[in-house]
């Protein structure tokens, strides 16, 4: 893949995109045995690869921008047809590749600039045993005071077996602009509730939960493959994101803060040179099915 660089330990391999905001295109577990099994898909809408970098925030900021210590500070849309600015702009530029071996990459961006936001942020791939850990850090460089927040943002393959476990406490609903419209107990919702494996819902979710235990495990049945994800502490919500049963996809999205946190609660003060930093891991393995 043109313009591209590949890591492969032997039982995985990974495909980066520095030139699409360090996005992952590819990673697949090379089963023995078998062809290369995609544990990650090309995403559609705001990112075409299999998973993006959501810095220096996650998902929308409504209202035209954000009050922060007195002063408004003004964030233009960023996506054609998106009415907000969503996920900042780290997904939308070119990274640096700073260093890299046949396991291991690091990538920079080292003008991030949307909104007030002018930041540094750097990311940290390795493969280890077929695993895959990221770990992303963002630097504040405005020169004054401001929220920030990250995640990841992974398209999963979805097929008529898929299984998603990942339980939470509370849900929090959307309007039709896809901004939060309160939370409540996500045992009000029992589709909802991923507690145990169970199929995803027939129609569209695209909601925030937190309550979690920063792990989730996604049964690929079709594949006999069960890949598990693991966050750092700093990503205490999950945005899941899955339009329809025949989408062919759906986003599991471990992130630091709910939908419009600029307008409520859950980013990161970062003084003038300060960091903050959030790893996600994915671990898989062959499984039998029947």
């Amino acid at each position: 893949m043109a313009g591209t660089v590949e890591l492969n330990d032997g039982q995985a391999r990974l495909v980066l995109a520095p030139d699409k905001g360090a996005a992952i295109a590819r990673y697949d577990a090379l089963v023995i045995g078998s062809a290369p099994v995609a544990l990650l898909r090309a995403g559609e809408g705001t990112g075409t690869s299999g998973c993006q970098l959501l810095v220096p925030w996650s998902n929308r900021i409504s209202a035209g921008g954000f009050e922060f210590e007195g002063r408004f500070h003004t964030v233009e849309p960023n996506v054609p047809e998106e009415a907000f600015p969503i996920h900042g702009d780290g997904f939308q530029k070119p990274w640096r590749l700073v260093h890299m071996t046949d396991t291991e990459a690091e990538l920079a961006l080292d003008d991030g600039a949307i909104g007030p936001y002018r930041y540094r942020a750097s990311v940290a791939y390795a493969l280890q045993d077929g695993a895959l850990e990221a770990h992303l850090t963002v630097e504040n460089r405005a020169g004054m005071r401001l929220p920030y927040g990250l995640g990841f943002h992974p398209w999963f393959p979805r097929g008529d077996t898929t299984l998603l476990e990942a339980g939470a406490k509370r849900v929090w609903l959307e309007d039709d602009r896809h901004l939060p419209v309160g939370v409540v107990p996500v045992s009000e919702h029992p589709a909802w509730d991923f507690d145990r494996p169970i199929p995803l819902p027939l129609d569209w979710v695209n909601n925030a939960f937190d309550g979690w235990n920063r792990r989730a495990s996604i049964m690929q049945q079709k594949d006999g493959i069960k890949v598990t994800l693991t966050a750092s502490p700093e990503l205490g919500v999950y945005i899941l994101y899955s339009p329809s049963s025949d989408a062919g996809f759906f986003c599991f999205e471990p992130v630091s803060h709910p939908v419009d946190a600029h307008h409520g609660e859950g980013l990161t003060v970062l003084d003038d040179g300060q960091a903050m930093s959030a790893t996600m891991r994915l671990d898989w393995t062959v499984v039998e099915t029947e």
